[in-house]
């Protein structure tokens, strides 16, 4: 995904960005959104299954991290610490609390659209019945276990993350995953040809 807005030198370790910002700094911030939103983004988007409501999200994500930079223990552990936040704003938005999600500011819509990543060829590519078959088995996996899912195979994180984003304990990650990527071959199975994976 190419990079947008303003340019933040390359010597800049995440680890630093994140320094800056607890200083006050806005260009840092500015940096790690745009860094970090694509990603923070697709995971509200999957989990919500709606694109208006992961723009706010996201916002939300992002306005409670900006406030909450001070309680981040760990510098190297901003993205599973920005995506446990998102993760409570999303149960939030499930449980019909009321949260902060004030979007209609003209001045974040340059933001937003720069967390929405653009297509990929390999999107483009896909055939649009396992898509959707993909995009249905998925809603049938229990809330939790699907954000767990998502975090391991959308977003890279290792076990030890999710277990740190999610509350739960290292066995409880792996066991959720597991049934997870197992509900998911069940479903799919009649579709996707014999001795591949999903």
């Amino acid at each position: 995904m190419p990079f947008t807005g303003s340019a933040v030198p390359a010597v800049d370790t995440e680890r630093r960005l994140v320094a800056r910002a607890r200083r006050g700094d806005p260009a840092a911030f500015r940096g790690l959104f745009e860094q970090h939103s694509p990603a923070v983004w697709r995971f509200l988007r999957d989990l919500l299954r709606d694109e208006a409501a992961a723009d706010e999200a996201t916002q939300e994500t992002f306005v409670r991290a900006h406030a909450r930079l001070g309680a981040l223990r760990d510098d190297t552990r901003f993205v599973s610490w920005l995506l446990g936040i998102a993760r409570h704003v999303y149960l939030e938005s499930r449980r019909g609390q009321a949260t902060h999600l004030d979007i209609a500011d003209e001045e974040n819509e340059p933001l937003l659209e720069a967390a929405r990543p653009s297509p990929t060829p390999e999107a483009w590519l896909l055939d649009r019945e396992l898509e959707g078959l993909l995009s249905e088995a998925l809603g049938e996996v229990r809330e939790e276990r699907r954000a767990a899912l998502l975090l391991r195979i959308d977003h890279g994180l290792a076990y030890e993350d999710i277990a740190q984003v999610m509350g739960w304990s290292l066995p409880k990650v792996k066991n959720e995953i597991h049934r997870a990527r197992l509900q998911l071959r069940e479903r799919l199975a009649g579709h996707v040809g014999t001795g591949g994976r999903p």
